[in-house]
């Protein structure tokens, strides 16, 4: 094992130095500024911190609010003309109604004509709030009651 004393000697004294350089510029600094964040690190985590919140909490508020819409059922033309659908037969002419304690401020009314004598009926609802003049809602439904009879005249098969 011949190796060159110069090559070695050179090798030891820059790891010396190297070493000497770090120990010099960690001496500099006090013990307290390597343990501690600096003024500008603590705002930026602050910030981000902040920032996530305030997006957590406007996602929540959007959440209650499309659950509080999703809670409240409209007045809809469609619960009558469900009503109105269920049974065999119509019979010419109108009717009304009311919804009782879900809705006992608005009334309905629904006048059925045949449309053509081959069994099918028309239905238009008009679904009203008391005190309002204008329809809350309003619907035309066709139905196909082929027992249904108009009014005055006899059922021919």
């Amino acid at each position: 094992m011949n190796r060159h004393p110069k090559s070695e000697e050179g090798r030891v004294s820059s790891a010396h130095t190297q070493h000497a350089t770090r120990n010099t510029s960690c001496a500099l600094r006090s013990p307290r500024a390597q343990r501690a964040f600096s003024l500008l690190e603590v705002m930026i985590a602050c910030g981000i911190f902040f920032m996530a919140v305030f997006a957590i909490l406007a996602m929540v508020a959007n959440v209650l609010r499309n659950a509080r819409g999703l809670r409240r059922v409209d007045l809809d033309a469609g619960m009558v003309a469900a009503q109105v659908s269920n049974t065999n037969k119509l019979f010419e002419g109108s009717q009304s109604g009311d919804f009782g304690k879900m809705y006992p401020d608005c009334t309905w009314e629904a006048e059925s004509f045949e449309v053509a004598t081959n069994g099918l009926w028309e239905v238009d609802i008009i679904v009203r709030r008391r005190g309002v003049p204008r329809p809350v809602d309003a619907m035309s439904i066709w139905l196909y009651r082929p027992d249904s009879q108009r009014f005055g005249q006899p059922n021919i098969r």
